[in-house]
């Protein structure tokens, strides 16, 4: 057996839990299995499953090696699949990773649906608004909303942020409604990110830029917080139209100076560069691509 059947048995072991569940998947005897993994532990001198009678767990060498078995056996898959040309079974297992909010209101109907378009494809999500080092942590994919410069990544973009300012009807009567830019500096501000100061730039209709520092009253690193806030009447809430529409098409929030272009950023599909995608992953971008585009639909509401 080659060292790219290794990994694989390797990471089968992994995935399956025990070398019993691997053997089993396999169909090939535990003791088969017992034994490469033994001779590839002492080909890499180095143990990297700690065993004892009861449970089995990745050393830290362990954790290394399957993270990179996985990207390298990936890679070859890709390979594969394009040097052939003929098409291929969307299977395996995608491993990708989106911000929280994002993924919990708009990736459940694009992942349901893709799901059952290819069912004999496995999902590994990631929701979490910490930055991920996709080759490090093995993962295929990443969805980002911001403004890209790490030039290790390539992109797509899947659909324009737009975002709005909104207040509650009840902070609004009592707090007044600003009229111009410049009384942003008046009211109470709820502020995403930690952040010293918060800034927002808005441009008027002349085209001019106006730079307002803002009072925040409460900062937070979840945009779900926020949007609970501003309907509760704490402050006035810059956040991404994707958090706020079904509040603001109910009446509990409501948007505020309209009249002024705010900034807007972009959702990427992102993973790593100069390595070969495979086809479940680039069939899952143009999927999402194709469902948000330009004009998502949370900005029709």
């Amino acid at each position: 057996m080659g060292q790219l059947e290794d990994m694989a048995m390797f990471v089968r072991v992994v995935e399956a839990g025990s070398i019993t569940k691997a053997a089993e998947q396999l169909n090939v005897a535990k003791s088969a299995v017992s034994r490469r993994l033994k001779d590839l532990e002492t080909r890499l001198g180095n143990q990297l499953i700690s065993r004892t009678t009861r449970q089995s767990n990745l050393t830290e060498a362990g954790e290394y090696y399957y993270r990179q078995a996985n990207n390298i056996l990936s890679e070859v898959e890709a390979i594969n699949e394009q040097a052939t040309g003929a098409p291929t079974r969307i299977e395996g297992t995608l491993k990708m990773t989106a911000p929280l909010t994002f993924g919990l209101m708009h990736l459940s109907e694009v992942i349901d649906d893709y799901s059952k378009e290819y069912p004999n494809l496995k999902f590994e999500l990631d929701f979490s608004d910490r930055h991920i080092d996709l080759v490090e942590e093995g993962y295929e994919l990443a969805i980002r909303i911001r403004e890209l410069q790490d030039s290790t990544h390539q992109a797509k973009r899947l659909a324009r942020i737009r975002y709005s300012l909104c207040a509650s009807p009840d902070y609004l009567s009592k707090r007044g409604t600003p009229q111009t830019a410049d009384d942003l500096t008046e009211h109470e501000f709820l502020q995403y990110g930690l952040g010293k100061y918060g800034s927002i730039a808005l441009t008027d209709e002349q085209g001019k830029t106006h730079n307002v520092v803002t009072q925040s009253k409460i900062k937070a690193n979840n945009g779900d917080f926020l949007l609970d806030m501003a309907v509760r009447g704490q402050g006035i809430a810059f956040l991404p139209t994707f958090i706020t529409y079904q509040t603001v098409a109910r009446g509990a929030l409501i948007p505020i100076l309209e009249q002024y272009k705010l900034p807007s950023l972009n959702a990427y599909a992102v993973y790593p560069k100069n390595r070969f995608l495979s086809q479940r992953c680039c069939y899952l971008i143009d999927f999402i691509a194709e469902r948000f585009g330009d004009d998502p639909y949370w900005d029709k509401t």
